[in-house]
């Protein structure tokens, strides 16, 4: 694990070999984020990630707490008695009053049964009452007793900033449940306390004394030389006009809307606003910028995002100079790198999951797209909205008493003390962080802890990863349900023909439970003693899997053909859904046996648990590889039967075997590629990838200057023989000029792919 911190090195192996919860934080600048990124792309565990709010969301490249587990916008009473305390203004929801009310559709529920890891982005912002609601819903859905149904939970944020929000009145019936509001407060927490790991290695700052200041702050220790030292940047007639390069930090949004509106309008010249390109479902809500972007030449802007190139020309919080703005073109300029870049749109995703029916993995699918340049008026910002920004220059107006947490967080973003500048004295009183989260930060794991608990819970990981491999209870009482929903008195019914058939697959699985119990006291057994002979343990596995996997691969086979072979008659939609029920928990306890005989393959030769360790093409192309076999084998025995439509048409083969081969995650550039080599025209990749064909025309000019794609592949001879004209001799930064001298002759994306060309 290299260049990874020792906090950040653990928070990964417990993630992919164990089965406890965290607690991940660390003060600003740490790496939480990068980190989370890195969880997503390693872990061989389906994942969701979920946030508070919509913004937060869209930031983690997730979904909202309240969308994934369906949950109304109102408190939660974590009992089944009904209240009795409610008004006009204030609702509360309870046990009975979510099991009876709120419907989950089979999607969600499907995703919530098939997950294995939730990962709870900006938990400081995560409500006591809400956590419990989650426990709740997970418990019912996946029909599990045990803490979030006995999924992996990952707790992510910094509890020094952003707070839960709970009005008074709400307050004063949930403080009979709760001791306190934020999410170690749940009972949920207070039964099954995640480990807790802090990230303490600080990237953003490397000034010793700055940094001592921010953690004397942050620990509510807070000395009269650290104000002293604060102090000393106080310039209370600081003209942020002729200092360009300084945002002020304010707690109002009025105040910092007021402050770059006011900014803007002293500017000279034209004003130019820019339009987002949105494509289905994104919610206005949710949009991650402003949708009318008006700038002018000369105006101070920063970006909100990283910039995802192999250039790396920008990171979130950087600021800039607007230099030269077109309809088509936004140029930014660095002063102090002296330097101009060429402002591209960024694409934001709304999603939602699912589980893929071949893999069972979770995935993400895009309802919409959101493409905007990725920047906004910059004199101005609040705390609020700082939160993950960092700035080289910053003026604090700390006129107003900040919240708890608020001075913290604005100081933090600062790389360093000589970028800072106060309006106003600070003052000690209102600095003070919420006790409630000092005393939960003694709970933070030691090394030795880490290193203990991450040893046994590898080991109860392995054990109990094989106990459910191998156990088939469940399985067996979905077949029993199934051979028992057959009348085989309904003499009409096309079902009750294959009576005997399901009769004799249930007594297959039913052969199977009691040596596979036998098997699990077996490894029970093993696993009681101290040390545990892995090599013992792999020689048992393989010899069971040897025993189980061919009767267990042959039901999938059958339910499979099954499926294929009912499809000729007419009235068998609700038998073919029923099948395919049965054949989700099917493969997925075949594919749970493939993995678990992996998994101790991996422990014993001592490689790191991983997505990419823990799978195989065995595995990826699993259910792909049956369908397939099981569609030639019908062709050639039911000719007829395929001349209109292919067996098991549920199924979409060449999909399937492009969503089985699927990789590491590829930039949405190179998604566009494989669509492109793949054939597909503009509109084709546009109407596939829910994007705009602007939006896809801008991925094509990336890939022409990267040389992945010829000018020729786009473009006609005549047009590019045009172009070629056109730009002779053509010295300019911007394309404004030609395209003002040819209008419509050409449009802005080929003035940019031919650029693009010869650059």
């Amino acid at each position: 694990m290299q260049n990874v911190s020792e906090a950040a090195a653990y928070t990964l192996q417990f993630i992919n070999q164990t089965q406890k919860s965290i607690f991940l934080t660390g003060k600003a600048g740490t790496g939480k984020t990068t980190l989370l990124r890195q969880i997503i792309n390693t872990t061989h565990k389906n994942t969701v990630v979920v946030a508070p709010t919509g913004i937060a969301a869209l930031n983690a490249g997730g979904v909202t707490i309240h969308s994934m587990f369906q949950l109304p916008f109102s408190a939660f009473l974590p009992t089944y008695e009904e209240s009795s305390q409610f008004t006009e203004t204030v609702k509360f929801e309870n046990k009975e009053s979510l099991r009876r009310h709120f419907k989950m559709n089979n999607v969600k529920r499907n995703v919530i049964r098939n997950m294995e890891l939730l990962i709870i982005d900006e938990v400081s912002m995560l409500r006591a009452d809400l956590l419990d609601a989650i426990d709740f819903m997970m418990q019912t859905v996946r029909r599990n007793t045990q803490a979030f149904g006995g999924v992996q939970v990952l707790f992510i944020g910094d509890l020094l900033q952003l707070p839960p929000v709970i009005r008074d009145e709400e307050w004063r019936t949930l403080r009979n449940y709760y001791k306190g509001k934020f999410f170690f407060h749940s009972h949920v927490i207070q039964l099954n306390p995640p480990i807790y790991i802090e990230l303490s290695k600080i990237y953003r700052q490397s000034d010793d004394v700055f940094i001592s200041v921010l953690n004397n702050l942050r620990n509510n220790k807070i000395t009269k030389e650290d104000i002293q030292i604060l102090n000393q940047y106080v310039q209370p007639d600081f003209d942020l006009k002729n200092n360009p390069g300084f945002i002020t930090l304010t707690t109002h949004n009025a105040k910092a809307d007021t402050i770059n509106e006011q900014a803007i309008n002293d500017l000279p010249g034209n004003e130019f606003t820019y339009k987002p390109f949105v494509v289905h479902d994104f919610p206005e809500k949710i949009y991650p910028v402003e949708e009318n972007l008006k700038l002018k030449v000369g105006a101070q802007i920063m970006f909100v995002k990283n910039d995802l190139s192999f250039e790396k020309r920008y990171f979130n919080g950087k600021m800039g100079i607007i230099k030269s703005l077109s309809a088509e073109e936004i140029f930014v300029h660095f002063p102090e790198e002296d330097k101009t870049i060429e402002v591209e749109k960024y694409e934001w995703k709304n999603i939602r999951y699912k589980v893929n029916e071949l893999t069972k993995e979770i995935e993400e699918e895009v309802l919409g797209t959101f493409a905007h340049y990725p920047i906004k008026l910059a004199w101005a910002i609040t705390v609020h909205k700082s939160q993950g920004l960092t700035f080289e220059k910053a003026a604090l107006d700390v006129s107003q008493v900040f919240l708890p947490g608020q001075a913290y967080v604005a100081l933090s973003r600062l790389t360093s003390l000589n970028g800072l500048i106060l309006l106003s004295a600070m003052q000690m009183n209102g600095l003070s962080n919420d006790q409630d989260v000092m005393d939960y930060a003694l709970n933070k794991a030691s090394e030795n802890d880490l290193k203990n608990s991450l040893h046994f819970e590898t080991k109860n990981f392995i054990h109990n990863y094989l106990i459910n491999s191998f156990n088939w209870t469940d399985l067996a009482q979905e077949w029993r349900n199934h051979r028992f929903s057959y009348n085989e008195n309904a003499v009409a019914s096309e079902k009750s023909k294959h009576s005997v058939w399901a009769h004799k697959r249930m007594d297959t699985i039913e052969a199977l439970v009691d040596p596979s119990k036998k098997f699990i006291n077996q490894l029970n057994k093993i696993f009681s003693s101290e040390t545990v002979d892995l090599v013992f343990v792999k020689e048992r596995v393989e010899a069971a899997y040897d025993y189980f996997f061919k009767p267990m691969d042959k039901l999938v086979t059958d339910l499979l053909s099954k499926m294929a072979e009912i499809q000729k008659f007419k009235k068998v939609k609700e038998f073919y859904e029923e099948l395919s029920v049965l054949d989700d928990f099917q493969t997925k306890a075949v594919l749970r046996l493939m993995k678990a005989k992996l998994l101790v393959d991996i422990v014993v030769s001592r490689e790191t648990i991983s997505k990419e360790s823990l799978t195989s093409p065995a595995i990826k192309n699993y259910k792909t590889d049956k369908i397939s076999r099981i569609r030639e084998e019908f062709k050639m025995s039911n000719t007829d039967m395929f001349q209109v439509e292919e067996p098991v048409t549920r199924y979409s083969y060449k999909k399937a075997e492009k969503t089985a081969e699927k990789a590491v995650k590829k930039t949405t550039v190179e998604e566009t590629y494989d669509l492109w080599i793949a054939k597909n025209s503009i509109d084709d990749i546009a109407r596939i990838r829910k994007l705009t064909v602007q939006t896809v025309e801008t991925h094509l000019i990336k890939l022409i200057q990267a040389k992945k794609v010829e000018i020729s592949e786009v473009l006609p001879d005549d047009k590019i023989l045009a172009l070629r004209h056109a730009f002779e001799f053509y010295q300019e930064e911007s394309l404004a000029p030609l395209k003002e001298k040819y209008g419509d002759e050409f449009t802005w994306d080929e003035l940019k792919m031919f650029k693009a060309s010869i650059n």
